[in-house]
């Protein structure tokens, strides 16, 4: 059996479809690595979501190689054959099942090297969620296989795979509001991350699996089905499957986007200042530490200056946040599309920022006069801030003022003056004037 296997994996259309999904995966995957740069779930989860290019595929080749029999003319002296038709196939389904769970597991290693110096949490899912994966493409292949078989036209492939691509695309706006129906029969759906901490839920990954093992068995008995009878069996391992899935997979309001508690978990670096980020990020932690530490030297200057710098570790699918402390200051840490720290020149001015500033304030945020206090401590010059939509131009002329009215004063007496500021803004105070009259 395994030399038969061997040579129907050179002879059939295996080797081609490796190919054909290698060329589509590496595209997909470095078209745009920001979407996988931040560890291992991330690359899993954009691998699930490409699948909705490479699973058509898989689809297309699995009809290709059933018209070997149409094209080559044999299928008549086969069915004359004593072997029964279910033992003939045995070889084309493994060599299929090979081919694209090798090309699968091919085009997610071409990602490894981008970030294995930076990706350093490698939970158990990660490989469950690849699993999955390549459940889904042998389902795709083997109903490609089962479909060219009843259909062997030339235009029976380019035409399944348009449909496996709209089917993929339109199932999660046919079942409305139910999300987990959308989880169970698209293999893409749910994982674009809202969030570094998003991860897949492991009952979804085992009704998945469950559907999709249930879709090839089925694609298996129409594939071998010598009657009309043994193909309308075929819809019976379907049914069970959907059937047993949807039995399974939860129903709570956050099915599609779980967060992972280990992923978010703090990890500090040795040594003081204190600077922490959450567990998904600490290959990133290095890169972070010499800025943060920095700016928490040069706002040691202030009386109660903040001691130590954490990751801000908001989500918003859930909602939740973390408890604000004055001696805290809470930054966001990303990976750029390398896979190291996104925007190093940014960390020390927005540590000192908002230390000055905090945003927690129900009366919106203070802008011209934190701003000049920040850029005293940084030594810069004041800049609109980027998250600000259409800033008048009169804030950051107004800060610059502001930042020249403290660079005349003696330290102690600028100082003192930043102080006020911070400690106004810690209460949801007016700062107004803070800047132009003494703090003592």
């Amino acid at each position: 059996m395994t030399r038969i296997l061997g040579i129907e994996v050179r002879r059939s259309a295996a080797l081609g479809t490796v190919l054909a999904l290698l060329v589509a995966g590496a595209i997909l995957l470095y078209a745009a690595p920001q979407r996988w740069s931040a560890g291992w779930m991330a690359l899993a989860m954009a691998q699930r979501e490409y699948l909705v290019l490479l699973w058509p595929v898989a689809l297309a080749a699995g009809v290709f190689q059933a018209r070997r029999e149409h094209r080559t003319h044999v299928a008549e002296l086969f069915t004359s054959t004593p072997r029964p038709a279910a033992q003939r196939v045995i070889p084309v389904l493994g060599a299929m099942a090979i081919a694209v769970v090798g090309a699968y597991v091919l085009v997610a290693a071409l990602g490894i090297p981008w970030i294995i110096d930076t990706a350093g949490y490698l939970p158990a899912r990660v490989f469950v969620v690849l699993a999955v994966g390549a459940l889904a493409m042998i389902g795709g292949a083997w109903l490609g296989l089962a479909v060219g078989r009843l259909l062997p036209s030339m235009v029976t492939a380019p035409v399944l795979a348009v449909a496996g691509i709209g089917l993929l695309m339109v199932l999660p706006a046919g079942v409305g509001s139910r999300e987990w129906l959308a989880l169970i029969f698209s293999p893409m759906y749910g994982m674009g991350q809202y969030t570094d901490y998003q991860t897949v839920g492991g009952k979804v990954s085992l009704a998945q699996a469950i559907w999709l093992t249930a879709l090839a068995l089925a694609a298996v008995v129409l594939l071998a089905a010598g009657s009309w009878r043994t193909r309308v069996a075929a819809l019976l391992p379907a049914a069970l499957g959907a059937t047993l899935a949807i039995m399974i997979i939860p129903r709570d309001e956050h099915v599609a986007n779980p967060i992972d508690p280990v992923a978010q978990e703090l990890v500090c670096a040795d040594g003081s200042p204190r600077v922490c980020v959450s567990r998904i990020h600490t290959g990133l932690l290095p890169e972070v530490v010499p800025p943060a530490r920095e700016a928490l030297n040069r706002l040691a200057k202030l009386p109660g200056a903040p001691t130590a710098v954490h990751e801000d570790t908001t989500t918003y699918h859930p909602y939740v946040v973390p408890k604000s402390r004055p001696d805290v200051v809470l930054i966001e840490v990303r990976a750029d599309r390398t896979g190291h720290l996104a925007w190093p020149g940014r960390v020390l001015p927005e540590i000192i920022a908002d230390a000055i500033n905090p945003l927690n304030c129900p009366d919106g945020v203070e802008w011209a006069v934190p701003r000049a206090a920040a850029a005293f401590l940084t030594g810069e010059e004041p800049k609109p801030d980027r998250y600000a939509v259409d800033e008048p131009a009169e804030i950051n002329a107004e800060a610059v003022k502001l930042l020249n009215g403290l660079r005349a004063l003696p330290e102690q007496e600028a100082l003192a003056r930043i102080t006020a500021v911070r400690n106004a803004r810690l209460a949801c105070k007016d700062v107004e004037g803070l800047l132009t009259r003494s703090a003592r």
